[in-house]
């Protein structure tokens, strides 16, 4: 009796350290959202001058430097990544306090792009559904939308060529880049894998599903959509269909989940971009995206890339595109590590605008921290 008496009283007393515990945790972020209003009637204040230009609420590479911040002294035992996300929707809530985000995504809800979008900028964002990738572009140089958020690459099935090939002519920069482990669902209303007649999905989540639709639904009449939440939509309407999706499109349109995660590839990932107006600054671990050609001549690939050699700087990736502008004349998209101001950086950049035919910064953005 003693034993369980002691247990009970020691339950007690750690509960009441909690509860002491989450009182501290409501006052500290009650006076960090009262400093954040004070950020924002500051701000509010230089946009009253006639100086709003000067004015960013969204900062992305301070962002970035807080949750490395917070994961690198992280003394745990929540896992630094579980920290720095509930660190994310504290910035976001008091972010929508100074001034609220709009953020344009690939729609309709429930896409893996809304996902990366809340991923990036917590759930307090406003997150506004486009049917295109072009028309997100289009709503943030309009400036009806802060960002917009666009895939460009899977580590499965590659790049995703529109998104390359909208930077050729537009004027937006890369504010921030977003890796999302992408998983998909087979869900339909039907209750049994036998009676899906037709497969809706996006042509990208097919093909990373190819091996697995092969050996289950070899019958089944697979049609590419514009989304994955489109397709979700589509077999809610639908006997005998289904879709390929992730698990938030099931839940919002209605359907039975079949089989999870039926990705070829265990590591599936997509890297999506952010898209604003304003580069951001260095935040101490950045990337540079740069849209460059050269020559068609022997070597001329080779003598544009030398400058990264000569000053040391790591290249992440090159992707080459059509550029429109005559027959087998092509386009380089390529990462580079570090910021444009970075010293380095600058001098390879220098060297680089001058043997370029085409030279372009398509913006320095802090590395993924999530």
């Amino acid at each position: 009796m003693s034993t369980v008496g002691n247990s009970g009283d020691e339950l007690r007393q750690v509960r009441e350290r909690i509860d002491a515990v989450d009182m501290e945790i409501l006052r500290l972020i009650s006076e960090r959202a009262r400093c954040a209003q004070e950020v924002g009637r500051i701000k509010n204040a230089v946009v009253g001058t006639g100086e709003e230009g000067s004015v960013q609420y969204y900062r992305p590479e301070r962002e970035a430097a807080i949750l490395r911040r917070i994961k690198e002294r992280n003394p745990g035992p929540l896992d630094g990544e579980e920290v720095a996300r509930l660190f994310r929707e504290i910035m976001s809530a008091c972010l929508a306090l100074e001034q609220p985000v709009k953020a344009a995504y690939l729609g309709p809800e429930g896409t893996f792009t809304q996902a990366a979008a809340l991923k990036q900028f917590g759930r307090s964002v406003r997150t506004i559904a486009m049917p295109t990738i072009s028309e997100i572009f289009r709503e943030v140089e309009a400036g009806s939308c802060d960002y917009g958020v666009v895939p460009v690459e899977n580590s499965t099935e590659g790049v995703i060529s529109h998104t390359l090939d909208m930077f050729l002519s537009s004027p937006l920069l890369i504010t921030g880049e977003v890796s999302l482990r992408i998983h998909h669902h087979l869900m339909s209303l039907e209750a049994d894998t036998s009676a899906i007649r037709i497969l809706y999905s996006h042509q990208q989540s097919l093909a990373q599903c190819r091996g697995w639709l092969d050996r289950h639904l070899p019958h089944a009449e697979r049609v590419a959509v514009g989304s994955n939440a489109e397709a979700a939509r589509l077999a809610s309407r639908q006997a005998g269909s289904a879709a390929v999706a992730g698990l938030p499109a099931a839940e919002i349109y209605g359907l039975a989940v079949l089989a999870q995660r039926i990705e070829d590839e265990p590591g599936n990932t997509t890297r999506f971009l952010v898209i604003g107006a304003n580069d951001a600054p260095p935040s101490g671990q950045d990337k540079t995206s740069l849209l460059l050609s050269c020559r068609n001549e022997s070597g001329g690939l080779h003598g544009l890339l030398s400058p990264f050699v000569e000053h040391g700087i790591s290249m992440t990736r090159i992707e080459s595109r059509p550029s429109r502008r005559g027959i087998w004349d092509y386009v380089f998209f390529i990462d580079i590590m570090g910021h444009q101001h970075d010293p380095k950086v600058t001098a390879a950049l220098e060297a680089l605008k001058r043997s370029a035919l085409l030279f372009k910064v398509l913006g320095s953005y802090p590395v993924a921290v999530l």
